[in-house]
Parts: structure tokens; sequence; C-alpha cells
């Protein structure tokens, strides 16, 4: 079998053997312009991070390629439970664009026990790119945790009242994304939510008002008062 070593090699001459120029075109009009992009999808991604499989090792070192794809790959094939605080410094210091950003945060970090322990952390930070990650983590986790308790969500709220109120694209998107979700949970929350969103409608900024107003035109739609039963 061949060490997570020797892997590496093989794995970025794949990865460049799938690069298509046309797709980086394509991926530059959602604002997608790394350094170093190859342009492939993410189904064939995903399916070849299903035939490698976990290997954290390769994971790091696929990271410090700098390549865009190579470090989504990263975060599909690495370990949860092997994420450290120092990981995700670095790795969120290193992002350069929203997407390999979400898929961090919706692959490998909402799934990392540490990773819980550092939003706040991540969401103070000034480097957009890191600041949207902590955001996206709040989103992803109201998601994904169906069994964490109201207060968890509530303090992510209060935070993003707080701490949220940014202009910059990457990171307002982010906000009005965790308060959306946190919203559709339940009653209790769409309600919280609805305080927090209608408090963003009021700022001076048209950027920050933004993410109240579009938050609050998926709260308020028959939809998301029929699930939480508002």
């Amino acid at each position: 079998m061949n060490t997570p070593r020797s892997r590496l090699p093989e794995v970025v001459a794949a990865l460049k053997r799938k690069a298509n120029r046309r797709n980086v075109a394509g991926m530059a009009r959602y604002g997608i312009r790394p350094g170093h992009v190859l342009g492939i999808s993410m189904p064939w991604l995903r399916s070849h991070a299903r035939r490698l499989g976990k290997d954290h090792a390769l994971a790091l070192g696929l990271w410090r390629t700098g390549i865009h794809e190579a470090r989504i790959l990263a975060t599909l094939i690495a370990d949860p439970d092997r994420v450290t605080a120092p990981l995700i410094d670095r790795w969120t210091r290193d992002l350069d664009s929203w997407d390999v950003c979400d898929q961090l945060c919706a692959n490998l970090l909402e799934d990392a026990p540490v990773a819980r322990k550092r939003v706040f952390l991540l969401a103070r930070k000034k480097k957009e790119y890191v600041r949207r990650a902590g955001f996206v983590l709040m989103a992803r986790l109201a998601v994904s945790d169906k069994k964490a308790a109201d207060q968890e969500f509530l303090r992510y709220l209060a935070f993003c009242d707080t701490h949220g109120r940014d202009e910059r694209n990457v990171v307002r998107k982010a906000v009005n994304w965790t308060i959306r979700q946190i919203g559709k949970r339940n009653r209790r929350l769409h309600h919280a939510a609805l305080v927090v969103a209608r408090s963003f409608t009021k700022d001076e900024r048209a950027m920050v008002r933004w993410i109240g107003k579009d938050a609050l035109r998926e709260l308020q739609s028959a939809a998301v008062m029929t699930k939480v039963g508002a």
C-alpha cells in the first residue's frame, strides 16, 4: 500500500490532469478568483475523495500546495477528530475564496469537536474570510446539529447582533445565512431571529440593512412560518 507521503504527487498530478480553463472563467464570474485554480467540478472532487478515503496526512499535504481544488479535496479527506486549534487557525488564515471557506466549514469543521470552541474567536477576526468562516460555521451547526440546545443558538444570534454588522459582501452574506438558519429551527428561535433581523434593518448603512431585510423576507415566508408553527 502506498504511504500518505507517496500519494501526494500522484493525487496532485490527477488534479492537474482534470484542469479546465473554461470552468476557471465561469468560477471567476461568481467571485472565485484565487491565485491557483484548476476549474475542477465539485462532483468530481467528491467522487475522488471517496476513492481516496480519509487520509489526514495527505490532506495536510494537499492544503500546503495552495491549489484551490487541492484544498477543497483536503477538507473532504481530513479527519475531523484530528483537527486541532492551530490547524483551524492556519487553514482559515490561508483562505482566499468564499467557496473553500464554505467547504472547509461544511466538510470538516462542523464535525470537528474543537472547532465549536473557536466559533466566536473566528467571527471576531478582521480578515474577511476568517470572519466569514466563523459565521458560516454557526449557520452550518444550526442546520446539522439537531440536538443542540436553543441557548447555544441564542448566543449566536446575540453575537450576530453585536459583531455581525459588517458591510463586506462575503461577511454580510454569512451573517444573513446564520440568522436565517437559526430562525428556521423552531418557534422560539424564529422569534429571536426576527428580533435580530429587525434590528439590522434600522442600521444607517444600506449594506447592513440588507442583512436584516433579506433575512426577514425568508423568515416571514409562509413556508417558514408553517414549519416553525409561528
